[in-house]
């Protein structure tokens, strides 16, 4: 639309017409892949049908079903209780509700780890290893991420900033992996499982359902960090190229006043490594470990042999500081201001 129809709120503007396809609708994301199991039990929760299908075959789950990869073969080798029909191996499998709808489960990591999701279900062989993806609708992916994002005294004006740009991402920032839109690690956004209905994380997306960040009338996949130390970042200042939105560096007050300090003694070798962008971070982080070397901000001293590094906050700085969104949200501010203040020269659109 060129002229959308607009509404005033908080000194940003609220765009009502956006077309987005249906598609955008639905993320796909690879769950619990740092885990990188060999097989895992699926479980419907009570009330929840879960069906699968692979080559026109149908079945229903109906209690802990285990799913491993094959010693030897291709294939994925199923075991536990399920309805006529089910096979001992398949290919691939797709769970659904048996209506080509969102149904609710559990995957589990044997002896490790449990989720709960609500969605689609597809796995598959990677290697030696599954590939787990859940499907699901936007608005659930959108809540699952501002849950595992934000601390539990978060405000919820905050709470609804992280949901603005969360949904941001996931509308615009897919095609990040091969086979799958995002993983629910850091390199994505966290994920973990849905929050219930009465939640503050619920009750921050339902509030604002369907509103995505626009840069020039066009969605972009926002950015965000745990704490910027006291100034943002652009992405020409840390070496990133420019692809939607150049992000501008702007003070966080709470962050300036009170910064999340850290500090790294590094052999000059490692210390050479640091280019002041954020892949030499990176690669240094991956080393040496991400709590290392945790920031973008930082300054660095020569001693003796080694190389103090002095820094501040936890991220890579870019776009909302979600320490200093709660400051804002305590001393009063709305989310739509919270975004502003983050993300200048920018405009909050409604996804049709």
């Amino acid at each position: 639309m060129s002229h959308p129809m607009k509404r005033w709120m908080g000194g940003i503007a609220i765009c009502l017409l956006l077309h987005v396809s249906a598609e955008a609708r639905e993320v796909s994301v690879r769950v619990l892949g740092l885990f990188h199991s060999y097989s895992v039990l699926i479980t419907p929760s009570p009330g929840h049908v879960l069906e699968c299908a692979e080559n026109g075959r149908r079945w229903t789950i109906a209690s802990p079903y285990l799913v491993r990869v094959g010693p030897s073969s291709p294939a994925l080798l199923l075991s536990g209780r399920a309805g006529d029909g089910a096979p001992d191996a398949v290919s691939t499998m797709h769970c659904d509700d048996g209506q080509s709808r969102a149904s609710e489960f559990i995957v589990a990591v044997p002896d490790k780890i449990a989720r709960r999701y609500r969605g689609k279900l597809r796995v598959e062989r990677l290697g030696r290893e599954l590939l787990i993806i859940v499907e699901l609708e936007l608005e659930t992916a959108v809540a699952s991420v501002v849950a595992a994002e934000s601390g539990p005294d978060t405000p919820l004006e905050a709470l609804k900033a992280q949901a603005v740009a969360a949904r941001s991402f996931l509308a615009a920032g897919k095609g990040r992996h091969r086979g799958f839109d995002f993983c629910d690690t850091t390199h994505c956004q966290f994920l973990r499982e849905a929050p219930q209905a009465s939640s503050a994380a619920a009750l921050a997306t339902a509030a604002t359902s369907g509103l995505v960040l626009a840069y020039q009338d066009e969605v972009f996949a926002a950015m965000y960090s745990a704490s910027c130390g006291g100034k943002t970042h652009t992405l020409d200042e840390l070496g990133i190229a420019v692809r939607d939105y150049p992000y501008f560096s702007v003070v966080c007050d709470y962050c300036h006043r009170h910064p999340e300090r850290w500090m790294v003694s590094l052999e000059a070798h490692d210390a050479a490594e640091l280019k002041g962008t954020e892949a030499s971070r990176l690669k240094v982080a991956r080393k040496l470990g991400w709590q290392t070397f945790p920031s973008n901000s930082y300054e660095t001293q020569r001693e003796g042999e080694r190389v103090l590094v002095q820094g501040t906050g936890k991220g890579h700085g870019i776009g909302l500081c979600q320490r200093g969104a709660a400051d804002m949200a305590r001393q009063g501010a709305s989310f739509q201001q919270i975004l502003e203040h983050y993300y200048p020269n920018t405009h909050v659109k409604q996804l049709l």
